[in-house]
């Protein structure tokens, strides 16, 4: 017998399906069940790299760590990773399929129902319950008759399904009605609860407006989520950046951490560990006023390396960062980050830019960057060579990562890593710039905390063990959840689903 569906669908964008679908891979891998994410469709620049070297969006490897699995490519067969000008790389069962016009796309998805079909087929052979996240809204009507992501997988399924409200936006109950309204007939009936998400306040309050809701939409209200400060889970896509969701952080500190806030920016979780570590502040900035006098500058990864250096430029912030890495600042560069820190980009195949185009970099490394179409995606592990400054602290330790971009990197300088037995990255001579390909390397533990001891930090930081961390997030949001939500109820629709 094939494994029951959960879908989680929303009221909107980012109104929690990602958390709430990772609490739930939680939940109820704690009641012993085998459980797994699946999202048909992602849309984000945050990318996973699975342990055969596939690529998936970010949320659903978070999810699957949460169920205390693996990520497969099945998680999440159609990623679309935006590079502007509406515009989209596809990558497609984990490998790159050409670029996607926002105009084709619709047309483009009836080809892309079998990989979706076949990918949910496989996890429901495999595991005893699957937990779908939808994308958007399962209401848009210019978007309903081609959808892949939400109500055509719930149909396909049979599917019990929650809708999600984000109640601190404002307005949710009218979303909820709303969105029940637009949806077709079939798909409606699918809808066994709404769940109210991000709640600030006593629930009691909210029962007025529920008994309304439950009346009009013929759903109940399965369970009232509250906000809950530092979630300490991945993000799906750079939306939490704008609404401050992994802002700052604040008070005392020994070490600064600026980092820039790209316009395409990928993998931004790279930075996640140091807003855990003690002494420091880490800073998002997006113009040059912004700057201030940090102790290390870290430039993210970037969908659009070419696209997104134009903007630093335009920014003023090239300017800026020269001057602060003049004056003692460390610079750190992670892939499209590591590429800008170059004196040249090349792009004869006209995989970012125009073909021929030639880009000047920072040169704050003696490195070029040709760009390439066949991409790299692996996951990788190594040590840290020996090289100056900063860095020193952190010679010889191990370290583990993933890779994926696309692009060559090479010059005279210092190779700042050791990968599976290749160089990787590159150094200045006096250790104050850095670049590497390597995702997750500030989740490394012994390296992070050599380098933010390199630059000052003395509080006692011992105690911060990126997996702990990791796990405790897991559990605390599950504990939340647990509480919030009538898991009882939701066991029981689940097993009539299965009849």
């Amino acid at each position: 017998m094939t494994a029951p569906v959960l879908m989680v669908v929303g009221t909107a964008s980012s109104v929690g399906k990602s958390v709430l679908v990772t609490a739930l891979c939680r939940i109820f891998a704690d009641l012993g069940v085998r459980v797994t994410p699946f999202k048909a469709q992602n849309m984000s620049n945050n990318a996973a790299v699975t342990a055969d070297g596939l690529e998936i969006g970010r949320a659903q490897a978070e999810q699957a760590a949460a169920a205390r699995i693996e990520p497969t490519v099945e998680m999440n067969p159609v990623l679309l990773k935006p590079q502007g000008d509406r515009t989209s790389q596809l990558v497609l069962d984990g490998r790159p399929a050409g670029l996607l016009r926002s105009v084709d796309f619709l047309e483009r998805k009836r080809d892309l129902w079998p990989h979706v079909e076949r990918a949910l087929a496989t996890l429901r052979e495999q595991y005893e319950l699957v937990i779908v996240e939808g994308a958007g809204s399962p209401a848009e009507p210019n978007l309903q008759a081609g959808d892949i992501v939400n109500m055509r997988v719930a149909r396909h399924t049979n599917a019990v399904t929650l809708l999600v409200g984000d109640i601190d936006r404002g307005g949710v109950f009218a979303h909820f009605l709303g969105t029940l309204d637009l949806m077709y007939a079939d798909d409606r009936a699918l809808v066994g609860g709404l769940v109210i998400n991000r709640f600030r306040g006593d629930p009691s309050l909210l029962q007025p407006a529920i008994d309304v809701v439950e009346e009009r939409g013929g759903v109940p209200v399965l369970g009232i989520v509250p906000w809950i400060e530092r979630l300490g889970v991945a993000d799906e896509d750079a939306q939490s950046l704008e609404r401050g969701a992994r802002g700052s952080t604040s008070g005392a500190h020994e070490v600064d951490v600026a980092v820039i806030r790209l316009p395409r920016i990928a993998n931004f979780d790279d930075i996640d560990p140091l807003l855990s570590e003690p002494g420091v502040r880490v800073r998002w900035l997006e113009s040059a006023q912004e700057i201030g006098t940090p102790d290390l500058i870290v430039i993210p990864g970037t969908k659009a390396t070419v696209a997104d250096l134009a903007w630093l430029r335009a920014q003023r912030l090239d300017v800026a960062i020269h001057a602060r890495a003049e004056a003692g600042a460390r610079v750190l560069g992670i892939c499209g980050g590591y590429q800008m820190l170059g004196e040249l980009l090349i792009d004869r195949e006209g995989v970012e830019a125009v073909p021929g185009t030639e880009v000047a970099g920072l040169g704050l490394l003696p490195v070029t960057t040709e760009f390439t179409a066949a991409k790299e995606t692996r996951r990788v592990a190594g040590v840290v060579r020996p090289t100056e400054g900063m860095w020193a602290a952190a010679s010889g330790l191990e370290v583990r990562g993933y890779e994926i971009h696309m692009g060559r990197t090479h010059g005279s300088a210092t190779a700042l890593l050791t990968l599976d037995g290749h160089e990787d990255g590159a150094v200045s001579a006096d250790g104050r710039v850095a670049g590497t390909y390597l995702h997750g390397l500030l989740h490394n533990d012994g390296l992070r905390r050599a380098l933010l001891s390199a630059l000052g930090r003395t509080a006692d930081g011992a105690d911060i063990e990126s997996a702990a961390e990791r796990e405790a997030a897991f559990d605390r949001l599950a504990d939340v959840v647990r509480g919030a939500i009538d898991i009882g109820r939701l066991r029981t629709m689940l097993e009539e689903a299965r009849r």
